[in-house]
């Protein structure tokens, strides 16, 4: 069935992908039509993850970003589509980076790197990221359900010279690297709600106290590798650019969590000058109020 399923939609994927972006835009247009007023696909979850980030804000200020937002996100996805045939000079054009020189210079000291960032705006197109410095670049990613849809999937994002891993392998990977001593850059997105009988931190976080992820500060300390936050703006409708911020060149000088706290941090303030743009779909605050039970049942000491 995932190999038939495959056979039929991939076609249809290819042949969009030819698509200059004006006409993707418009099937963009329509299908965030569909999602939000038709099926409302997650209305009531982007709704209250909103109002939670920004409770200052009226109502129809708050609409306006959850309409702007589900326009985001299905430009996200043909933008997405659009990979499979997009060439890598035209990936530039489309998403540029800045700041080259924090990760250069970082690459001269002898130090690898944990980039960190969000799910905001376009972070797909972060792999083209590899050809344009000397570390070699991983990232970690979430396997989908369908085998060759997955296949496919990684076949686009390597293409540029990237390493992809799944999250159990992760550890290992940078542990192997760091013993043979490959300058690597390891990107990971890491504001995500974490399980709670995993939870390590918990801090505020858009306006909530919530758990957060703490594994890229972790692995930073364990490995001593620098964090670098990147942060990606959307200039307009396609075009994007990356900024790099060194956030502890030695993170072992750092008390613990204090870097994932200035990472947060970063992410809010990157939030709050166009919310419209954020991944609101995900139920980032759903251990809100949990903290109790947290510490009762899971703290570690």
């Amino acid at each position: 069935m995932q190999l038939l399923i495959y056979i039929l939609v991939f076609p249809i994927l290819w042949l969009l992908s030819l698509l200059p972006f004006r006409v993707l835009y418009l099937f963009s247009n329509f299908l965030s039509f569909i999602l939000f007023r038709i099926i409302g696909y997650r209305k009531e979850v982007v709704l209250d993850n909103i109002k939670m980030a920004f409770p200052e804000k009226s109502e129809n200020e708050i609409r306006k970003i959850r309409r702007q937002f589900y326009l985001h996100f299905t430009d996200v996805f043909m933008e997405m589509i659009k990979s499979i045939t997009l060439s890598e000079k035209n990936v530039h054009k489309h998403f540029v980076f800045s700041d080259l020189d924090v990760i250069n210079d970082l690459y001269k000291k002898n130090k690898s790197v944990i980039l960190v960032g969000s799910h905001y705006a376009n972070w797909e197109w972060m792999v083209s990221l590899n050809n344009l410095v000397e570390h070699q670049a991983y990232a970690v990613y979430t396997p989908i359900g369908n085998k060759y849809f997955e296949k496919m999937m990684l076949k686009n994002r390597t293409k540029y010279g990237g390493y992809f891993i799944k999250p159990r392998d992760a550890r290992k990977v940078y542990q192997k690297n760091s013993d043979n001593n490959v300058l690597t850059l390891n990107a990971l997105v890491s504001d995500q709600s974490p399980q709670l009988q995993k939870t390590r931190h918990w801090t505020t976080f858009l306006n909530a106290y919530v758990p957060v992820h703490v594994g890229a500060e972790q692995i930073a300390k364990d490995l001593n590798q620098s964090v670098v936050f990147y942060e990606v703006t959307k200039v307009k409708r396609g075009y994007y650019q990356c900024t790099f911020k060194l956030l502890a060149e030695n993170p072992r000088e750092y008390p613990d969590f204090e870097i994932t706290d200035r990472y947060l941090k970063e992410v809010e303030r990157q939030v709050a000058k166009a919310p419209q743009y954020y991944f609101w779909t995900h139920k980032r605050f759903k251990h809100m109020g949990k903290y109790d039970e947290w510490n009762e049942n899971y703290k570690r000491d």
